[in-house]
């Protein structure tokens, strides 16, 4: 009988020993040693974007806004208040800057001077062809990436 922790029968008592059969070495090296040299990092990068206020779509650069600039997609003026990066709704006249009357109608072209657009930092989600990736427009295309070998 093979000595055991605990001195009680069960159901491994048999009458006779077990054979430890020994384990097979798994690939690669062993799980002390170090790799050959640190991981690469492979997080996405980031890039300034300028987006329509009324679609959302992005703008493609030059972000330089002129006074007859509209959207590529929708075709709305981008001069407007609503792309300004001093629009606030809860400042006076709804912009943070001293300006000397309010503007009515915040998604009309305007010539106002503090004028500044407004982008926004996001994460890089485009390959080097210049297609989104991970993302399919059709969704039973996407749902069967999710279970693809």
């Amino acid at each position: 009988m093979s000595e055991r922790k605990y001195r009680q029968s069960g159901y491994q008592d048999d009458g006779r020993d077990r054979v430890v059969r020994p384990r097979k070495p798994e690939p690669g090296p062993p799980k002390g040693q170090k790799r050959d040299g640190p991981r690469p990092i492979q997080m996405p990068g980031f890039q300034e974007v300028l987006r329509c206020a009324m679609c959302g779509a992005v703008v493609p650069p030059p972000v330089e806004i002129g006074l007859e600039s509209t959207c590529p997609k929708c075709r709305t003026d981008l001069r407007t208040c609503k792309n300004c990066r001093n629009f606030d709704t809860g400042a006076q006249f709804e912009c943070t800057q001293p300006i000397p009357e309010r503007i009515t109608k915040k998604d009309v072209r305007n010539t106002c001077d503090f004028f500044v657009a407004r982008t926004s930092i996001e994460r890089e989600t485009h390959d080097s062809g210049g297609s989104v990736v991970g993302r399919v427009l059709d969704p039973r295309a996407a749902f069967d990436n999710l279970f693809r070998k």
